[in-house]
């Protein structure tokens, strides 16, 4: 889209109708509150103007919101005037959230004394185009991100920016992925330069972003620049070497031929992508939750052991308690590890995957415990959960089908385990 150049005061008015047509897409008649609810100097900012430019908002976009004054007292006022709960975000800086239907509404005291100075202080020039509520003819651009929205460029305001905030380092590899932008050159180098900065950053706030990242649709490039950038580098010191072989292969193209549906590809993928850069000693530090380290360090247990040769070729070698061990640790997860061999072994894993009754794909217990010990009158003990286990690789593999062959097994393993056992005390 053609975009004029900015007027003297830093405001482009009516550029081409693109106000008119940000509003447009932003159907502000949908909102939970109307614009009128807001003070008159609202401003909306950030990133739902950004999408309502590149004709990208989704259904709800998050709204922030700059105002003079006491943001936070403004929220707690218009949750209580209108049903919404207010969460104070940064009380020192006056931030607060009113969460309402389903809506999220961020509201800013607005910084520097006026509106041009206030967005001088953000990250990113596309970050920082405004839109007065009771100016819907008035696009606001001091600093020319309409342009470096035409241009497919992601600019940092400054290099003092970036560090007011260092997770604005990752933040700007997070939008590059999901916007499709390049970096402009002189921020990359800021990127690269300060890349130690990260590590002042809440683990929880890095976590967040890097989820971001590797859900965004280039999330597995701007991933592994991210690592070349050295940003990672103080979470990977003490991890085991970052696959990149792996994490080059886990493209949205990768999960498409393997057959994901989109549901599918939207978990799968990012967890792939996350377990080829950080391992679970990493995700420790980025105080993940406990369930996100299991899942990594399994699915980069069996990634390794399988190779990135031909791991579906190794995979099917597999003696069978390993194979079945390798279903009971990837059960939920199974099609992240399928995304990067790209071979017809994969296909056809996908396909048992995707049929909840096949026992080895999805292991079950061929028969609970509390019969075997009934029926078979057997304490519960190490032995019982061997047998438990030889049960379920029995079933996986097709050699019983039902409780009565189960038991029945479970007769045949008992008598043979004894006589295995009274040999062994008569050679003693």
């Amino acid at each position: 889209m053609h975009m004029p150049g900015a007027a003297a005061d830093g405001a482009i008015v009516n550029p081409a109708g693109l106000a008119e047509l940000a509003w447009q897409r932003l159907q502000p008649e949908t909102w939970p509150l109307p614009p009128e609810a807001f003070p008159a100097e609202a401003t909306l900012v950030g990133g739902a103007v950004r999408d309502a430019l590149l004709n990208r908002l989704g259904p709800q976009p998050d709204l922030d919101l700059v105002v003079t004054g006491d943001a936070v007292g403004l929220c707690k006022t218009l949750g209580r005037r209108h049903g919404g709960t207010a969460v104070v975000l940064d009380a020192e800086r006056s931030i607060a959230r009113l969460v309402i239907s389903g809506w999220s509404i961020d509201l800013a005291r607005l910084e520097g004394g006026s509106l041009e100075a206030d967005l001088h202080r953000r990250d990113y020039t596309i970050n920082a185009i405004a839109l007065p509520l009771t100016k819907p003819k008035q696009l606001v651009d001091p600093l020319q991100g309409c342009r470096d929205l035409t241009a497919g460029l992601l600019v940092a305001v400054s290099e003092a920016n970036l560090l007011d905030d260092p997770l604005r380092l990752l933040r700007g590899l997070r939008l590059s992925a999901e916007l499709g932008f390049q970096l402009a050159a002189e921020t990359r180098q800021w990127i690269a330069q300060h890349n130690s900065a990260l590590a002042s950053v809440a683990g929880e706030r890095v976590l967040t972003e890097l989820e971001k990242l590797a859900a965004a649709p280039n999330g597995h490039q701007q991933l592994g620049e991210g690592l070349e950038l050295g940003l990672l580098s103080p979470w990977l010191a003490r991890s085991q070497p970052v696959d990149q072989v792996v994490l080059s292969r886990c493209t949205a193209q990768a999960s498409l031929a393997l057959g994901l549906s989109a549901s599918e590809a939207s978990w799968a993928l990012p967890l792939a992508r996350l377990a080829a850069a950080l391992d679970g000693a990493a995700l420790q530090q980025l105080r993940s939750s406990r369930k996100l380290q299991q899942r990594v360090i399994a699915l980069r247990h069996w990634q390794q052991l399988l190779g990135s040769l031909d791991p579906g070729g190794t995979a099917q070698a597999l003696p069978e308690p390993e194979r079945l061990q390798l279903h009971r640790d990837l059960e939920a997860d199974l099609p992240a590890l399928l995304i990067n061999w790209g071979d017809s072994t994969a296909k056809a894993w996908l396909l048992r995957w995707h049929d909840p009754e096949d026992r080895l794909f999805h292991p079950r217990p061929a028969i609970d415990g509390a019969t075997l010990q009934r029926e078979l009158e057997i304490k519960a003990s190490p032995e019982l959960g061997a047998l438990l286990l030889h049960l379920m690789q029995e079933q996986a593999f097709g050699r019983l089908n039902s409780p009565s062959d189960a038991l029945q097994f479970a007769r045949n393993w008992l008598a043979s385990t004894e006589e295995a056992g009274g040999r062994a005390r008569r050679r003693d």
